[in-house]
């Protein structure tokens, strides 16, 4: 008789190994160094190279992309790692991989930013290798403070030393060229479009839809009015007085973004602005106009009542707006 017990053969009361043709299994050591590749070619533009997520590609994001070198990875099952690489994060501009990647390699480069970045806090590949043609790095060292943000691209010169001096002059010569997002202590102003001349003939600040340029803009969507409801009669006759003559400066939405608010110089005022509405005098403002400012004074050409009722509809449409 014989009969099987687990991998042992039982005949005639002999014991037989059983011999079983197994597929080699790759070691732990060699999945790690299949996700590092996966990790340099699809994960590194945003997750950076050393997993902290300082790259230029994560600054113009509004949800930053996850920093592994600050991660727990007991707070971070691998379970819910691989869940994040199939799938991605909904939210954010992490994509899914399922279609792209298998469930092996995905495995793979989640083990890998475990044992990288989150355990051994190491530096995984560096870019400027002599195998990448940087053969001496770190001849280039007094720059390197402005290239980590060890110190801001606007400190004062008066705290620089002469080495400082001479990185700054170096990153801005020729580091900036990819490293381009120093840190700095003062941003300033925001960039804003700014029009260089008027509209074409039979543009319509009125109705964007007609006019196919204007569409494609950072301006028509200033020209969409806020829709509101329960408007009081008073305030539904403002609304109607304001789209038709104080939008052409102020924008449809009161911010003064639209394309005739951002040719004006200066600017119309942002209606928008937190306070603003509550700590000027709208109707005196509306009535007498503001000098030296394309503001004209509207009391030859609105009665007293009809002032008042655009007062009450900007302050109901845009006096509360964040």
């Amino acid at each position: 008789m014989v009969y099987r017990v687990g991998a042992t053969l039982v005949w005639l009361g002999i014991l037989f190994p059983l011999v079983v043709n197994a597929e080699p299994t790759a070691s732990l050591g060699d999945k790690l160094e299949s996700g590092r590749k996966i990790y340099n070619f699809r994960c590194y533009f945003c997750h950076g190279y050393s997993g902290d997520a300082r790259t230029l590609a994560a600054s113009f994001m509004a949800v930053q992309p996850r920093n592994f070198s600050a991660s727990d990875p007991q707070k971070f099952p691998l379970e819910q790692m691989e869940k994040s690489i199939a799938q991605g994060r909904p939210g954010t501009a992490m994509p899914g991989f399922d279609t792209i990647l298998t469930p092996e390699e995905i495995q793979q480069v989640a083990l890998f930013i475990r044992d990288e970045f989150m355990t051994k806090q190491a530096p995984n590949t560096r870019y400027h290798t002599p195998e990448n043609g940087w053969p001496d790095h770190n001849r280039y060292q007094a720059a390197f403070p402005f290239i980590t943000g060890a110190i801001p691209l606007d400190a004062g010169e008066e705290t620089l030393t002469p080495e400082n001096k001479t990185g700054k002059q170096l990153f801005m010569s020729a580091c900036i060229t990819c490293h381009d997002h120093a840190t700095i202590k003062d941003a300033g102003p925001i960039w804003e479009p700014y029009a260089v001349s008027w509209p074409r003939n039979q543009f319509s600040h009125r109705d964007p839809p007609l006019d196919a340029v204007a569409r494609a803009t950072p301006y028509a969507q200033h020209d969409i009015p806020p829709v509101l409801s329960n408007l009081t009669p008073e305030e539904k006759q403002g609304e109607t007085l304001f789209q038709k003559n104080c939008a052409f400066c102020h924008g449809a939405d009161g911010t003064g973004l639209n394309y005739i608010g951002t040719f004006l110089n200066p600017h119309p005022r942002n209606l928008t602005t937190p306070g603003l509405l509550t700590a000027i005098n709208l109707e005196a403002v509306i009535r007498d106009g503001v000098p030296n400012t394309s503001m004209p004074a509207w009391g030859q050409v609105l009665s007293a009542t009809e002032i008042t009722t655009i007062a009450l509809y900007a302050r109901r449409a845009f006096g509360s707006t964040p």
